[in-house]
């Protein structure tokens, strides 16, 4: 498998994708005004204990108060274990005003705060020092028996007292000489923190590396084919950092210098926009639709335009197995976190359900964020979780739309249209001016033409107001506009300058100069032309406006009123 990481560094933004076989897996982005927290280390003042949640908010600068879950306390952290035991059977141990050395292990998410942990880890590029933990362990994705034996020996060599260590994969084939030195580093960053916690609460006391160093301490392995950036001057610090710790991966860092847009040369752009895509198409035909809400994911898996070419129950089970291995990729890419429900194809047959769950569980191995797949229920829906650390990547690139607010949905132009009727009829009843001015969408508009107009007329005749209707297209469809006109200055402010797509009531005044065919007709004091109009001069037409000139356009003839100039000489 061929594997390569992309950065592309520009407009204070800086983006990391990561491709298996061209293919878009992990996408990471974050910018400048709101760079990513996640291990950095606070010296936090407790503001508010919650017994009935065993947990405690901490404040640590930032603009919302920081979680922290009593069992994510360390009992190193307060000494004896007498007093550990205290705080974990009473919560209250943990005084409002104490202050407390705390880590970020998650992003602030939607109305929540960051969640800190008291169990520090300083992460290098092969080792992860813990120093309130006496623990050893070794990654699991060292598959090598005899490799992890020995990483873990020397690990154990290496320990200092009352601290532990994790062995990170990259470590795998390096030399003890090589993993000494970074802990020798590790430590003495452990105390510096140390040393400037001694500063008032709250306080940054350690920042963790940007997003580019992140993925080069993080992500690039030996099993990465390349690293290309765009940025030159992150180029030479990543050269000059792995001369010192990883002197083999510098052949493989790329400097990228033409003059286009780095993810569109890789084709990531277009990758990422699909990655956004409630639907998502399968090669065989088939699909599967992802729905995220606040509390879980629901994935649905459709056969969609394949019909395979033996039998249904093959059919299904190719359908699934495919789906399994692309549920796997979109986790991963659009970095969904918590309860995740997937509806396979019913499959009647259990061998079949199992080849799905394994091949589903053995796709998601390639995901570094923790997954627990549970089973499958009687309802044939499959059950898992993947732990949340960061901001799913729709919470990162979109936000909620202001119309439908999350729904998908908007209201239908009818359901608009009546809103309009009845806020005009309130306008009418309630305000003591006599002339009004409403705008609204062109497709809105139709349907007040079409069937409504008398029913506006009835509200002029009944309440004996003045009601001018301007339909734009540049208005959203459910949103809509109603004032009172004070003069016809007032008025023409109101209207403006015509737009293209604005529908409007156009009186025809006289034949076009150039073409005795045509006919020119007047919107305020703009020009209006219509083609084999010369017959309705004298007459008001309603018209949608297809190319604007300055203050000529050019309009298409919608209807035609046989109305009194003088009833509506405003237009």
């Amino acid at each position: 498998m061929q594997s390569e990481i992309i950065v592309d560094v520009s407009f204070n933004q800086t983006r990391v994708a990561v491709l298996e076989d061209k293919e878009l897996v992990e996408i990471y982005i974050e910018r400048e005004d709101s760079q990513s927290i996640v291990g950095n280390i606070y010296k936090g003042v407790v503001e508010n204990i919650l017994p009935g949640m065993d947990a405690a908010f901490v404040n640590i600068g930032r603009e919302k108060n920081a979680f922290l879950y009593l069992g994510d306390v360390n009992r190193l952290e307060f000494g004896d274990t007498d007093e550990y035991y205290e705080i974990k059977t009473n919560p209250l141990a943990l005084r409002c005003g104490q202050e407390i050395v705390v880590q970020v292990i998650k992003e602030a998410y939607d109305q929540k705060g960051p969640r800190v942990t008291t169990n520090i880890t300083l992460p290098g590029r092969y080792l992860v020092l813990l120093p309130n933990t006496e623990y050893v362990g070794v990654s699991k994705r060292i598959e090598s028996e005899e490799e992890r034996l020995r990483l873990k020996e020397i690990a154990c060599r290496l320990k200092p007292e009352g601290m532990g260590l994790i062995v990170r994969t990259a470590a795998e084939g390096k030399s003890e000489e090589i993993l000494k030195s970074e802990l020798e580093f590790l430590k003495n960053m452990w105390k510096k923190i140390r040393q400037k916690s001694c500063q008032s609460a709250p306080v940054l006391l350690y920042k963790d590396y940007d997003l580019v160093f992140k993925a080069v301490r993080d992500m690039f392995t030996n099993q990465v084919d390349r690293f290309v950036i765009n940025d030159r001057k992150k180029y030479n610090k990543i050269i000059e950092f792995l001369s010192s710790y990883a002197p083999s991966l510098k052949s493989k860092v790329e400097y990228f210098n033409l003059a286009t847009n780095i993810f569109e040369y890789f084709q990531i752009e277009q990758k990422l926009a699909k990655a956004l895509s409630k639907r998502v198409w399968l090669k065989s035909g088939g699909y599967i639709v992802i729905d995220e809400t606040e509390a879980l994911t629901v994935i649905d898996v459709n056969t969609g335009k394949y019909v395979g070419k033996t039998d249904v129950a093959e059919t299904i089970l190719k359908t699934n197995l495919e789906a399994a291995q692309e549920i796997a990729r979109q986790l991963r890419l659009r970095d969904i976190g918590g309860i995740i429900i997937i509806d396979f194809i019913d499959m009647k047959n259990p061998e079949h359900q199992k080849i799905v769950l394994d091949a589903l569980k053995e796709a998601l191995k390639r995901d570094k964020t923790k997954t627990v797949v549970v089973d499958i229920t009687p309802l044939g829906l499959v059950e898992m979780t993947r732990k949340k650390v960061r901001q799913r990547l729709s919470c990162v690139m979109q936000s909620s739309c202001p119309y439908c607010e999350g729904t998908g949905k908007i209201l239908s132009p009818e359901s608009v249209a009546f809103k309009v009727l009845k806020e005009i009829e309130w306008y009418c009843k309630n305000k003591v001016e006599d002339k009004f001015f409403v705008e609204m969408n062109t497709k809105v508009c139709e349907i007040l033409r079409k069937g409504e107009i008398d029913r506006i007329k009835e509200l002029e005749q009944k309440y004996k107001k003045k009601i001018y209707v301007k339909a734009s297209s540049n208005i959203h469809i459910n949103k809509f506009t109603i004032c009172p006109v004070k003069d016809e200055d007032h008025y023409m402010a109101l209207c403006g300058w015509l737009c293209e797509g604005d529908e409007v009531l156009a009186f025809v005044e006289e034949e076009d100069r150039f073409n005795p065919k045509n006919a020119i007709g007047y919107v305020n004091q703009n020009k209006i032309e219509f083609d084999n109009a010369s017959d309705l001069i004298g007459k008001y037409i309603y018209a949608k406006v297809e190319k604007v000139y300055g203050t000529l356009s050019k309009g298409k003839i919608l209807d035609v009123y046989e109305v009194d100039k003088e009833d509506v000489k405003e237009f």
